[in-house]
């Protein structure tokens, strides 16, 4: 009964279900750039290299010969699936790029805002004079004693 406890205490954390909510949101986000790379990107890509589909470039180290991966795969050939590992550098490259530009505007709104985090090595609290407990370094009175700060 106490793991059960412990475990409902746990769930209900608000970094458990935040994390929970960008697990769901990375999985459609993937699924959307898996769709951009596949069926916008490479097809024009595969264009100017002569028609390549690279999602079809593989090596054979069974020894056999397949007109497609998909056939090699059928018939259990082990293959080296080059074209799909480009597929999938290029995914992760927009990703990549898409996150920095998400966190590069985050970044820029909070500077916007006038709430640039704090670096590592600054203080962002203090000790109230009067009462000891902590409040921010800009304070101009305590927010726990109400008393007056210089």
């Amino acid at each position: 009964m106490r793991i059960v406890e412990e475990f409902r205490k746990f769930i209900a954390r608000g970094n458990v279900l935040d994390m929970a909510v960008g697990i769901i949101i990375g999985a459609a986000f993937t699924s959307v750039v898996r769709s951009l790379v596949d069926d916008i990107l490479m097809p024009p890509i595969g264009l100017l290299t002569g028609g390549v589909d690279f999602s079809n470039l593989y090596v054979n180290l069974s020894g056999g010969k397949y007109a497609s991966l998909a056939e090699a795969r059928a018939a259990g050939a082990v293959t080296l699936n080059y074209g799909l590992f480009i597929n999938n550098v290029l995914s992760f490259l927009i990703v990549s790029t898409a996150v920095f530009f998400l966190v590069r505007t985050y970044n820029r709104f909070l500077e916007a805002l006038g709430r640039t985090e704090k670096k590592s090595g600054e203080m962002s609290e203090q000790p109230c004079p009067h009462c000891l407990m902590k409040i921010p370094i800009g304070a101009t009175r305590c927010g726990h004693c109400t008393s007056a700060l210089s």
